[in-house]
């Protein structure tokens, strides 16, 4: 599915309402300050995608035998 599928999808937005938020944001924010705000959600994004692919603990990847008197119990 393609992007432009996706937004047009959710709730309707046609190419009318995507330009209207368009020149919205471009009016709040200013021309020179969008590059920066796309770069900042990029990084969001690539550092939420990294951590969470960090090696998981330890203790969840043990398997506990229920029916071993000595497991720890929950």
């Amino acid at each position: 599915m393609n992007f432009a599928t996706l937004l047009l999808g959710i709730g309707g937005l046609g190419g009318t309402e995507l330009l209207l938020i368009g020149l919205a944001i471009i009016l709040l924010f200013g021309a020179k300050r969008i590059p920066e705000l796309f770069r900042g959600m990029g990084q969001g994004i690539r550092e939420f995608k990294d951590a969470s692919k960090e090696e998981k603990p330890e203790f969840r990847d043990q398997s506990v035998n229920p029916n071993d008197p000595t497991a720890p119990r929950r």
